[in-house]
């Protein structure tokens, strides 16, 4: 079970809400404590694929190599954190809505601690992630409805 699940629904197609999410290049728009995204390597997003995902969490800047561990356009992914003392795990489905024109997004979230990260994890890193997950997937429900201020 993950520490964190959250659902929205969004008025986009799976394949635009999926699209848009697994795009390195867009997370800093929709995740507030993501600061920057470096893809390693120059070969298109695929299983395998890493990046180096920099987040501000209070006033600590945490980087964390992520890897694609599953893609399954348009219905779901799969990263985790390869390195660092606090490794997050994420996973996200979209399933169609009605007629196919409305998405319901759902991420699931944990995180593995390593060596600080076991003092990090439950005092600072989920109790932020536990706030931060539902303000985000408004905001890329905002951004992909064409509602962002």
């Amino acid at each position: 079970m993950s520490a964190i699940k959250e659902s929205v629904d969004i008025s986009r197609r799976p394949e635009d809400v999926y699209s848009y999410v697994i795009d390195p290049s867009h997370l800093t728009e929709w995740q507030e404590s993501a600061v920057s995204v470096v893809p390693l390597g120059d070969a298109p997003l695929s299983v395998g694929s890493r990046m180096v995902v920099t987040r501000r969490i209070g006033r600590r800047i945490f980087p964390m190599t992520m890897e694609v561990v599953e893609l399954d356009p348009p219905r779901s992914w799969h990263m985790r954190g390869v390195d660092g003392p606090v490794r997050g795990d994420v996973h996200g489905t979209i399933e169609p809505l009605g007629d196919g024109e409305r998405s319901r997004l759902t991420i699931d979230l944990d995180f593995e601690a390593h060596g600080r990260g076991k003092l990090l994890v439950p005092l600072v890193v989920r109790p932020n992630a536990r706030k931060e997950v539902p303000r985000n997937e408004q905001k890329l429900k905002d951004v992909l409805e064409g509602s962002a201020a």
